[in-house]
């Protein structure tokens, strides 16, 4: 004989079952939208309790020190630092629970939508990392410039201005060279000029094809020349490129350079358990799939096929500002549906322009 278990939730929506969405709510909360893994890599984080339009300075890599006269003023003294704009918005996301799943389930089920709703705003705000940070273009985040994805021609003259790229660039084509009201953001560094940082890679720029002018490229191409080339653009500005971003198509591109899994084909692992073969059953823990020229490999499925990236995370390119903590609220929109919906307000932008390269696929 089977007995039937009523739901925890009553068509009336009792006291009790009024109780236990409240406690889900508070259990919600915790899921703080600055633990996931994308923000901790990418973001230099802020906060603020007004929202809108932020306006957050960092500081330059570092300044030098000068001979001065009495009553000079140093040359840095206004120059080091960088001003950038980040709109912090407001974003509903991931409906969790409606006043019907509540009538019709029990406590663990309730569990397991909330739970995907809470990884659907990962997924969300990992995507909207991605697209700022690569130069993707998209309506809905506002990525891009003037609605369009950022390619190796985009000129650096069209990269500063808020209006075009509001979530900002790392160096565009022609660094050093800028018109109208433009400042450049390009300075001597080291034993650099910006002349000669403007000559690095050809025309300077930190987004750059794999093959320049040869023929379209197979999916997931990737050279290692690429890579030393972002090296050198990244390093001669003062930073120390330490990571590789690849898309699932460069992983399997990597699989099959021997110089990627050559060291690590034989039955033991290395000791310090770094690099190739031996990190592809832990791909879906960490990301972090493999080691080249001493920087870690990760993939991620939201990394275009045709475009991969070469950074300094020690000094975090991107600006975080959240206001509001992923949170939970209620909806009754009139019609006798309840139900609950999370909530976040933030902002990212590229703020250091020097610490990552973008290499596009022809």
């Amino acid at each position: 004989m089977v007995t039937a278990k009523d739901g925890l939730m009553t068509s009336n929506l009792s006291a009790t079952a009024n109780r236990v969405l409240i406690d889900y709510k508070d259990a919600i909360q915790d899921y703080k939208v600055t633990d996931m893994p994308v923000i901790s890599l990418f973001a230099e984080r802020f906060t603020t309790e007004t929202g809108g339009d932020v306006d957050i300075t960092f500081a330059k890599p570092s300044m030098a020190l000068e001979q001065i006269e009495e009553g000079d003023t140093p040359s840095y003294q206004h120059t080091d630092l960088r001003n950038e704009r980040i709109s912090v918005k407001e974003w509903g996301l991931a409906v969790g629970v409606t006043r019907r799943m509540l009538e019709d389930s029990r406590f663990s089920e309730m569990e397991m939508a909330l739970n995907e709703a809470r990884r659907a705003v990962e997924r969300h705000v990992t995507k909207h990392f991605i697209y700022t940070v690569f130069g993707l273009y998209d309506p809905v985040y506002g990525t891009g410039v003037s609605g369009a994805s950022i390619l190796a021609a985009t000129t650096e003259d069209t990269l500063i201005p808020f209006a075009a790229a509001p979530h900002g660039s790392f160096y565009g084509k022609a660094p050093n060279t800028v018109t109208g009201s433009n400042v450049a953001r390009l300075y001597d560094y080291g034993e650099y000029s910006a002349a000669d940082l403007a000559l690095l890679n050809t025309t300077g720029s930190h987004y750059f094809e794999v093959d320049e002018g040869g023929a379209a490229d197979a999916t997931g191409d990737l050279a290692l020349a690429n890579i030393t080339a972002a090296m050198e653009l990244i390093n001669a500005k003062g930073g120390t490129a330490d990571t590789i971003m690849i898309s699932p198509s460069h992983y399997k591109t990597l699989l099959n350079l021997a110089d990627f899994t050559a060291p690590f084909s034989g039955a033991t692992a290395p000791a310090d358990g770094k690099g190739g073969l031996d990190y592809v059953n832990n791909v879906s823990a960490s990301g972090v799939v493999g080691q080249l020229y001493g920087l870690n490999v990760y993939m991620n499925h939201w990394i275009p096929k045709n475009r991969f990236g070469v950074f300094d995370m020690k000094v975090k390119p991107v600006g975080y500002v959240e206001r509001r903590g992923l949170t939970v609220e209620e909806a009754n929109p009139g019609f006798g549906i309840t139900g609950s919906y999370m909530t976040m307000r933030y902002g990212m932008k590229i703020i250091r322009p020097e610490a990552g390269v973008i290499v596009i696929g022809d």
